[in-house]
């Protein structure tokens, strides 16, 4: 089970690690104006979006494998799965953001994907608390 949770731990954390950059691209494209780097940016963030998706797969399926072999219980383990739920659904968001930049109808400012782009953080912080914790 130890490599179980070793594989896990290495697959959400790269998986973060998309959901950390992905939002940094779009801080870039929301202000770029050269057609020829904005088509480059929109390469590199379906790549990595596609990317990120991919390892978001083995992050939850290995995570759903731990929870079935250690029978986790605890309102810890309640809250870890709504953060995730929501870390799902920021990679989700991620997705339809960057279908808006490809269509060239992204109305949002750098200064509001700054500040998305923070999410993840915040996500990943209250995660690894609850996990290393358990509060509840």
């Amino acid at each position: 089970m130890l490599w179980i949770k070793a594989f896990h731990i290495v697959f959400v954390t790269s998986w973060f690690a998309g959901l950390f950059y992905l939002p940094r691209i779009f801080v870039n494209l929301a202000m770029e104006t050269d057609a020829t780097s904005h088509a480059r940016l929109i390469l590199m963030a379906k790549k990595l979006y596609r990317f990120t998706l991919i390892l978001s797969v083995p992050a939850v399926l290995l995570g759903v494998w731990l929870w079935m072999g250690y029978g986790f219980r605890g309102g810890w383990l309640h809250a870890k799965l709504a953060l995730v739920f929501l870390a799902i659904g920021y990679n989700h968001a991620c997705g339809s953001l960057l279908k808006k930049f490809e269509n060239k109808a992204n109305k949002r400012s750098h200064v509001w994907f700054r500040w998305f782009n923070e999410v993840p953080v915040v996500l990943l912080l209250a995660i690894v608390i609850l996990v290393v914790v358990k509060p509840f």
